[in-house]
C-alpha cells in the first residue's frame, strides 16, 4: 500500500555486461520486468546498430511462422493454447536449432501445398472434362441430326452450285465461370455476326479452386461453327475469358470410352489426394502443438535483440554498457538476473551494476494489483503523477464509488451493477483467457472491481434514500402516526400530517417510507440532497487540500505550509466550511413545535443560503418575528471569518515571492562572507572523492552514489517578476475555484434527483398508466388471463428500459460526472500530473501488446 500512497523510489543504474552474457542477462530481466532501458544510441541509425542482423533473422522467422500459422488455420486445425507459463527465450545455442526447425517445417508445408495444388489442379481438369463429356451428350445428339440435314443440303447445293458450296459443322467444348457467360455470349455474337451456335448447361455442384480453396460455380458450353478462321477467333475469345477448352470426340462410342477412362483416373487421383491430405493433416497437427511456443520464443528473441541495440559498447569493445531505471525495491532482483545470466553462459567475468546520480526526472511507478489497477488507470488517464507525488488512486478507491452512489442511489439498480460485476470477478480467469477484441467489453472487464464497488455503494445510498426501483421499503415501520379518524380519511383524498402531533421519533436509518406517499416528496428531497451534496463537496475539497501536505513535506518546502497550504485551507474553511456547519447547526437546533412563538420552531429557521449571502455582503438579516441568526455571536463570528478569508488572499499572492526574495538575498550575503579558499578546498575534495571510486578486478557489485548536496530552491533561477505572475494566476484560480468547485458538487444533487424521478416516471407510465385497470378487473377469470399476459409484456418493456436507460445510460452519466469531480474539483487541489509512466522491459507486456495489435 505504500506504493499506492506515493510512487516508488527509482534509481538510474548502469549495467556492465560481458557480450557473451548479454543475451541471457537481458532475457532474465525481461522475465522479471523490473527495468526500463534507455537508448544510448539515439544518434545512430537503427540499421547501423550492432544486433540489426539478429533482428532481421527474427523477422524472417516471424514471417515463416505467419505462413505456417496461415496454413494451419486454412485447414481448420485448432491451435492449442499455452496452459502453463510462457516458454522462456531460447539459449543462443538453441537459436540455430530453432531456426533450422522452423525453416524445415516451412519447406515441408510448402512442398505439401505445392503437391496438393498440382494434384487438385489435375483433379479439377479431369472433373471438368468429365462434366463436359457427360453434360454435352444431348448437344452432340442434336448435332448428328443437324449434320444429316446439313449433308442433304450440301448435296443439293453441290448439284446446283458445284463443289464450292461444300462445308462441315465443327465445335469447341469447354468450361467457363458462371458470371462470365453473358459477356462471353455477347462477344461470340459480335465476332461471328451470329454464325456461332452456343449451347450451355450450369453445373449443380461448385468446384474448388486449387490455389485459394474457394468454391466457384462454372458452366459447360459447346460452341458450333463453320470455318477455320472462325475457329481461330473463337479460341482467342475463350482464352481471353479464361475458359478451359477440352477435347471431345465426335462419335458417341469414343465419348463413352473416354468418360470411363476419366472416371478411372479420377478415382485413382482421389485416393492420392486423400492420402496427401491425411499426411498434411498429421504434419499440421504436430506443428499446431508447437506453434504457440515458437511464436513466443521468437518474439522474446526479437525483444532481446531490440533491447541490446539500446546498449553501447565500451572503448575496449569487450563490454556492453546499458542504462536503465530500476525501482529501488527491485535492486536485488536485477543483481540476481545479472548473476544468473553470467552463470548460464559460463562466463568467467561476472556482470555488475552501478547506481549513478542524475538530475533527470525519473519515471513514475505505482505497483498495483488486479483490484487497484482500474483505479490507477482512472488517475493516469488524467495525467501521470509526477515523481514521488501523492497518488490520488489510493483515496479514489473509496471516494469514487461513494460519490457515484450518491448520484445513482437505488438498491435495485445498484444490485444489477453488483451482479454484473460479480459475474466478471467470479469468472475473471476464463473471461480474460478469451482475449476479446471488443473494445467496450474490454473497458467493462478492466473496470470490473470499480463497477463492483459502485454497485455496493449504490445499494448503500439507495438504502439511505429508501429507494428500490422508485419504490420504498418499510423495514423499521414509519415514525409518523395518523391523527385522523376513519370518516375523515374516507371523505378526503389528501390530508396533512402535522409534525408536532403526527411525528413520534426520528427514523432509524435513511428516509421514512411515508415520504413515498407524500406530495411534497420532491420538495423535501430537493432540499435534503442539495445540502448533502454541498457537505460532501466541501469535505472532499478540504481533504484534497490536506493531501497537499504530503507533497510539501516530501519536497521539503516547509515554507509552503505557511504560505500556501494554510491560507488555502483557511479560505476554504472560513467560507464554505462555515456554510456546511450552518447546515448541520440548522438541522440540530430547529424543530417543529406546537408553539409558533418558540424561537426554535422550524418556521423561524433562517435560510442558510440567505444567511451566507448576507454574510458575504455584510447585510443584516431582516426578520420582524424571528431572529435572523441561529446562535448568539454569529454576526461577529461571520465578520471575523470574512476578514480572515480576505487576509488569506494576499498571503497566497505575496507570501511565496517575498520569501523567495528574502532567502535569495540571505544566501547571497552568506556566500559573500564565506572565504574563497574554503570553497576551493571543498570542490577539490569532491573531485577526489569521485575519482577515488573504482571498479575492483573481481567484478563485484558496486553502487556509486553521488552524495553531493544538490538540494536548492526551485526558485533560485526564477525571476521575481515571473514568480509574481505565476503566483497571481494561481491565487486567482484557487480563489475563484472555491466558488465554482463548490457549485460543481451540486451535480450530486441534480443527478440523484433526476435519476429517482426518471425511475418513478418509468414505473408510473408502464405499470400504473400502462396497465390502467383496477384490481377488480383481475377478478374476472377471462380478463384476468388477458391482463396477466399484458403484465408480462409490460414487465418486459419495463425491464428493458430499466437496464438500457436507468442502468447503462444513467450509470454512464453518473460515472462521467464522478470522474470530473475527481479530476477537476478534487485532484486540482494537490495533483500536478506532469510525470511519465515507468514502462519496464517485460516479455508479458510486449506479447500482450502485440496480440492486441494483431
Amino acid at each position: 500500500m505504500g506504493s499506492m500512497f506515493r510512487s516508488e523510489e527509482m534509481g538510474l543504474c548502469q549495467l556492465f555486461i560481458q557480450p557473451e552474457a548479454a543475451y541471457l542477462s537481458v532475457s532474465e530481466l525481461g522475465e522479471t520486468g523490473t527495468v526500463q532501458f534507455r537508448d544510448l544510441n539515439a544518434d545512430v541509425n537503427y540499421f547501423q546498430r550492432k544486433f540489426v542482423n539478429e533482428v532481421r533473422r527474427c523477422d524472417e522467422m516471424e514471417r515463416k511462422l505467419r505462413y505456417i500459422e496461415a496454413e494451419v488455420k486454412k485447414d481448420g486445425v485448432p491451435i492449442s493454447d499455452i496452459l502453463n507459463d510462457l516458454p522462456r527465450a531460447p539459449n543462443p545455442r538453441e537459436v540455430i536449432d530453432l531456426e533450422a526447425h522452423i525453416e524445415k517445417t516451412e519447406n515441408d508445408i510448402l512442398e505439401l501445398s505445392h503437391n496438393a495444388v498440382n494434384l487438385k489442379s489435375n483433379y479439377l481438369e479431369l472433373t471438368e472434362l468429365r462434366h463436359v463429356l457427360e453434360k454435352t451428350q444431348v448437344f452432340f445428339t442434336e448435332q448428328e441430326e443437324a449434320n444429316e440435314s446439313l449433308t442433304r443440303a450440301l448435296i443439293n447445293d453441290e448439284q446446283q452450285y458445284g463443289a464450292a458450296g461444300r462445308g462441315r459443322l465443327e465445335f469447341v467444348a469447354g468450361v467457363i465461370c458462371r458470371e462470365r457467360v453473358p459477356a462471353f455470349e455477347r462477344m461470340l455474337w459480335r465476332i461471328s455476326r451470329g454464325n456461332v451456335f452456343l449451347r450451355q448447361v450450369e453445373l449443380d455442384a461448385p468446384l474448388e479452386d486449387p490455389n485459394t480453396g474457394n468454391q466457384i460455380y462454372k458452366t459447360v458450353f459447346v460452341a458450333f461453327f463453320q470455318g477455320e478462321q472462325l475457329k481461330s477467333r473463337l479460341k482467342k475469345v475463350c482464352t481471353g475469358f479464361h475458359a478451359s477448352l477440352y477435347p471431345c470426340p465426335n462419335s458417341n462410342s469414343e465419348r463413352l470410352e473416354m468418360v470411363k477412362g476419366v472416371c478411372t483416373r479420377l478415382e485413382d487421383l482421389n485416393l492420392v489426394l486423400n492420402q496427401t491430405q491425411d499426411h498434411r493433416q498429421r504434419v499440421l497437427h504436430s506443428v499446431a502443438k508447437e506453434l504457440p511456443n515458437w511464436n513466443i520464443m521468437v518474439r522474446k528473441m526479437k525483444a532481446i535483440y531490440h533491447t541490446m541495440n539500446l546498449f553501447n559498447m565500451d572503448v575496449s569493445k569487450k563490454c556492453l554498457i546499458g542504462e536503465c531505471w530500476v525501482p529501488m525495491a527491485d535492486m536485488a532482483v536485477v543483481r540476481n538476473c545479472l548473476e544468473e545470466g553470467s552463470r548460464l553462459c559460463g562466463g568467467s567475468i561476472p556482470s555488475f551494476m552501478n547506481l549513478i546520480h542524475t538530475d533527470e526526472n525519473p519515471p513514475t511507478f505505482n505497483r498495483t494489483n488486479k483490484f487497484t489497477k482500474g483505479f490507477q488507470t482512472l488517475v493516469d488517464a488524467y495525467g501521470v503523477a509526477s515523481y514521488r507525488e501523492a497518488n490520488p488512486a489510493l483515496y479514489t478507491i473509496i471516494t469514487f464509488p461513494f460519490l457515484f452512489g450518491v448520484m445513482f442511489g437505488d438498491i435495485g439498480h445498484g444490485l444489477l451493477l453488483t451482479l454484473f460485476a460479480g459475474w466478471m470477478v467470479m469468472y475473471e480467469k476464463s473471461l480474460s483467457a478469451k482475449k476479446s477484441t471488443n473494445e467496450i467489453w474490454n473497458i467493462f472487464f478492466g473496470g470490473r472491481y470499480i463497477i463492483l464497488l459502485m454497485g455496493f455503494f449504490s445499494m448503500y445510498t439507495g438504502f439511505i434514500y429508501n429507494d428500490i426501483f422508485s419504490k420504498s421499503i418499510n423495514v423499521f415501520g414509519s415514525t409518523w402516526s395518523n391523527p385522523y379518524d376513519y370518516q375523515t380519511l374516507i371523505a378526503s383524498k389528501d390530508f396533512n400530517l402535522d409534525p408536532p402531533r403526527s411525528h413520534n421519533d426520528t427514523y432509524y436509518v435513511g428516509l421514512d417510507p411515508v415520504w413515498a406517499l407524500s406530495k411534497n416528496k420532491i420538495i423535501f428531497l430537493n432540499s435534503y440532497k442539495m445540502k448533502l451534496s454541498i457537505i460532501f463537496g466541501v469535505v472532499h475539497m478540504i481533504f484534497g487540500v490536506c493531501v497537499s501536505i504530503a507533497n510539501i513535506i516530501h519536497k521539503k518546502k516547509y515554507s509552503s505550509l505557511i504560505l500556501e497550504f494554510l491560507p488555502q485551507l483557511l479560505l476554504l474553511i472560513f467560507l464554505f466550511g462555515y456554510l456546511t456547519v450552518l447546515v448541520m447547526v440548522k438541522w440540530y437546533l430547529y424543530y417543529s413545535t406546537d408553539t409558533k412563538t418558540d424561537p426554535r420552531d422550524s418556521q423561524c429557521a433562517p435560510s442558510v443560503l440567505i444567511t451566507f449571502i448576507n454574510m458575504m455582503l455584510f447585510n443584516e438579516p431582516k426578520n420582524e418575528t424571528c431572529s435572523g441568526y441561529m446562535f448568539g455571536g454569529q454576526a461577529i463570528l461571520q465578520k471575523v471569518f470574512i476578514f480572515a478569508a480576505l487576509l488569506c488572499i494576499p498571503v497566497m499572492l505575496l507570501g511565496k515571492p517575498l520569501w523567495m526574495l528574502y532567502t535569495k538575498n540571505k544566501r547571497t550575503k552568506n556566500h559573500q562572507q564565506q572565504p574563497q579558499q574554503n570553497n576551493g578546498v571543498t570542490q577539490t575534495q569532491d573531485i577526489e572523492l569521485q575519482d577515488s571510486v573504482s571498479i575492483p578486478s573481481n567484478g563485484g557489485n558496486v553502487e556509486v552514489i553521488n552524495d553531493a548536496d544538490k538540494h536548492s530552491s526551485e526558485h533560485d533561477e526564477e525571476d521575481f517578476g515571473d514568480l509574481m505572475v505565476h503566483q497571481a494566476i494561481h491565487t486567482i484560480e484557487y480563489t475563484l475555484s472555491t466558488v465554482s468547485h463548490t457549485a460543481s458538487y451540486l451535480r450530486l444533487w441534480a443527478l440523484s434527483l433526476a435519476h429517482a424521478q426518471l425511475s418513478d416516471v418509468l414505473w408510473t407510465m408502464l405499470f400504473r398508466k400502462g396497465m390502467g385497470v383496477s384490481v377488480s378487473v383481475f377478478e374476472d377469470p377471462v380478463w384476468g388471463a388477458v391482463r396477466g399476459f399484458a403484465l408480462f409484456v409490460v414487465f418486459f418493456f419495463w425491464s428493458t428500459f430499466t437496464v438500457a436507460i436507468l442502468v447503462m445510460m444513467e450509470g454512464l452519466s453518473a460515472f462521467l460526472h464522478t470522474l470530473r469531480l475527481h479530476w477537476v474539483e478534487f485532484m486540482s487541489k494537490f495533483y500536478e500530473g506532469h510525470g511519465y509512466l515507468f514502462q519496464p522491459f517485460c516479455f508479458k507486456n510486449i506479447i500482450d501488446t502485440e496480440e492486441v495489435e494483431e
